[in-house]
This record gives structure tokens, sequence and C-alpha cells, in this order.
């Protein structure tokens, strides 16, 4: 298995143009389209193939396994159990650097243990330690805590005030939408597999596991399949779609971003945060709406590591809050550092050196093309760019996974039509998808 996979992986490189050598003819690329869509349709009458069958073989040359970093990580994977409380479970993460977990169905605890019998890997989901913070807040706001009672400890004061909160059940968040789905791959999964979980489901990564076992070894996220989708920049079926302007696509956020006033508190910012559930907000100037900076979920870390900055988070201002990360951008990895790093276990890291700094968020217009898009997120590694116009002011949101879904395999739902990479790719192959079916044209 594994001497079929490295195989697979030396001609992924020669096709794909990673070798030293430069860019691969464009035909070799088209050979293997049509390779892939004889395999595909065997011995079978007629020219009707499935499309999803032929894609899946397609696409069957970039196992995860081969991939550099999937496999490199001495970092394990931490993961939360179900009986785990909420209080307990925002300290592990803040004080072992970890950015979210798996969550899995812990036997001993009577109450939860039952949500696992429908899940057979053990896992029921993963949680952020973002969304745990913002909930957490949001509910004692409710419960009418005062901010100065929390003067001495930070959020765990104020978490101690709120027993009923603190100890909430792990396991039974699921009913605040604090879970994100999990679907984990094996390492011997295929790129197809990956970008059709990423297109379809609202995730921003993809947790790996080995063959043997459910543990969960690393992750596939939005990043690296962007990083992977831009090696095939400059053969014409990436080119045709990744050309074209930002204007011309209907992304989800494209003519709506939320923002907050840069004279805005972080509290309200962080109420912001919790509504509008987009993991980012942009902070803009009162009087001109241009763009100064943005509040993400990943940034609440600082409220933690601060206690001052935490309970002063009613008086101190959004503006304030971006201008304090002053973090130095690891801004020059390799490519193989770059892939292991949003490959590995380590991509959960809460505090990293990677991102773009607050008062830096990414930036396109309109005007810019998908491709410059991908590239500017893929050099910043970030997760979205703001749309802005001449005058710095926020037009819309463009996030990875509006760029992904413009890569997706063509529909399984065969009332659905599929998305243009593959459907020009098929084009050029002699094929194209007619109501969910791949047809050959020769």
């Amino acid at each position: 298995m594994q001497e079929r996979r490295e195989v697979d992986l030396r001609k992924l490189e020669q096709i794909m143009g990673e070798s030293k050598g430069g860019v691969v003819d464009e035909k070799d690329i088209l050979s293997s389209s049509k390779q892939a869509v004889k395999m595909a349709a065997g011995n079978k009458p007629a020219n009707a193939v499935e499309s999803s069958t032929a894609l899946q073989r397609f696409l069957d040359r970039i196992p995860i396994g081969s991939i550099p970093g999937i496999n490199n990580s001495s970092a394990a994977v931490m993961e939360l159990k179900t009986g785990d409380c909420l209080g307990d479970a925002i300290r592990l993460l803040h004080e072992k650097n970890v950015f979210g977990a798996p969550i899995a169905v812990d036997a001993l605890d009577t109450d939860t243990a039952t949500i696992g019998r429908k899940f057979s890997d053990g896992y029921i989901g993963f949680i952020d330690f973002a969304r745990m913070i913002l909930w957490s807040l949001e509910e004692c706001e409710r419960a009418g805590t005062q901010a100065k009672e929390e003067s001495n400890n930070g959020i765990f004061s104020m978490l101690e005030l709120n027993p009923h909160i603190a100890h909430t059940k792990i396991g039974e968040l699921a009913k605040s939408f604090l879970w994100d789905p999990f679907f984990p791959v094996h390492l011997d999964a295929t790129l197809f597999h990956v970008l059709l979980l990423l297109s379809k489901h609202c995730v921003q990564f993809v947790p790996v596991t080995e063959q043997s076992s459910p543990k969960v070894i690393g992750f596939v996220t939005q990043n690296a399949v962007i990083q992977l989708l831009l090696r095939s920049s400059g053969l014409e079926w990436f080119d045709s779609i990744a050309d074209k302007a930002l204007s011309e696509f209907r992304f989800e956020n494209d003519k709506h971003a939320v923002f907050v006033c840069g004279d805005q508190s972080i509290a309200e910012a962080m109420h912001i945060l919790w509504q509008s559930q987009m993991g980012a907000v942009a902070v803009v100037e009162r009087e001109t709406k241009r763009l100064i900076g943005c509040m993400r979920n990943i940034d609440l870390h600082l409220l933690l590591d601060n206690i001052d900055l935490f309970n002063n988070r009613k008086s101190l201002t959004a503006k304030e809050f971006i201008h304090m990360d002053q973090s130095e951008v690891d801004s020059e990895p390799t490519i193989e550092r770059d892939l292991g790093a949003f490959l590995s276990a380590g991509v959960l890291t809460l505090r990293n050196t990677f991102l773009p700094r607050m008062d830096s968020p990414v930036t396109n217009k309109k005007t810019d093309t998908l491709k410059q898009a991908m590239n500017n997120l893929a050099a910043a590694k970030g997760n979205f760019c703001f749309l802005i116009d001449e005058f710095q002011q926020v037009q819309g949101v463009v996030t990875l996974r509006d760029m992904i879904v413009q890569f997706a395999p063509p529909s399984m739902d065969s009332t659905i039509d599929g998305g243009g990479f593959f459907d020009s790719a098929l084009e050029q192959t002699g094929c194209h998808i007619e109501k969910g079916t791949m047809i050959c044209d020769h």
C-alpha cells in the first residue's frame, strides 16, 4: 500500500508541476484525466460514467498520507470528553495552548454516554476555545454577574460566581450549537474526499486518523487545500476559474461584512462576534468607515493572558485591543514547513506567529482575481479577506471556504450541477456532466 502511494505521489508531482524542473505541459494533466475517465468507465456499455467515480479516480492521485507534514507531528492531539466541565475545559486548553479539541465520548458519564452510540469512531464533534469563552460571557451576562466581582482572576473568577455555567458538561453544549461537525478521514483518503467535506460542510479542517486506530493524528485545513490548489496555477483548467474577478462570483458574504466601530468596547465587539458566528468582525473608523483592523475568535486568548484586559473589557475599545497585538509574523516558511504547519496537530495552537496581525488584515478589491485573493491568503496564512473599495471601506468578506467551494467536485446530488473547476477540466477531456452523470463525448 505504501509503495503504491509513493508512486502515485511522484506521478502527481510530475502532473502538478511540483518538481524543480518547472511547469509541466498541460497535456500531461489532460492525459491523466482521460485515463481516469477510462478507468472509471471500465467495461460499461454506452458512454455514461458516474461523475463521482471518475472524479474520485482522478483525485486519488493525491493521497493525504503522502502530503508533507501529516506524519511529522510530535504533538499529540488533545481531546475533551463529553463529561468534562466547561470551566475545566477552558482552563485546560488555555494552559496547554490549544485552540480546540475533538470531543470523545465519556463512557463513565451516564448522562452523555448514550450520545456516543451513534458514532462508531468515538468522537461526536469538535469544540473550540473561543466559542466556549463567548458562550460563557453571554450566559454570565444573562445571569447578571457584575464586572466588579470579577477582579481577582478574570474569567475564572466569573465562572466561580456562576457554577451552573462552569459545571456545564461539554456533552450538553450541543443544544447551544457550540460543536462543529466531525468528519475524520484515514491517511489513505484522497484530496477528493477532503475537498468534498470542506465544500459541503462548514468546517475549517478535516481530522486525519490512522487506518488502524480512530485516534486523530493531524488535520487537513482549508489553508492546506488552497495551497495545493494553487500548485495548478498556469494550467488552463485552473486559470479559467481562478483568473476571474472576484466580482464575478457569488460568495456567501461578499455583499455583507459584520463590523464594529473602533470606539466601541471590547465587550460589545465580543457580543457581535458571538451573534455573527463568522469568526471575525471588521473594525472601522466611525466617521469614515475606513477599515483599521479586525477582531477574530482566535485572538480571544489575549483576554485570559492579561487579566486586566479581561476585567476592563467594557471600558477598553476595539481600536485599543487590535493594537495590542505586537507579535512578529513568521512570513518566510518553506513550502514543506508551510504545508506541515497546516496538517499537523500543531495547527491547533492557540497562540501562533503565522496569522496576520489584527491591525493588518488581508484585503482585496472586487476587481482582483480569485487567484490573487487565494495567493494573498496563502501568503498571509489568513482565513478570510475583506473586500474594500478605493476609500478603504469594507464591501464584504471572502473566506477560504468561499474559495474552496468554487473548486468543488460536481455534486453527487443529481439535481445540482458541480463546480466550474472540475466541469472545465472534464470538458477538456471530451466529457461533461449532465444531471449528475458524466457523459463522454468521444
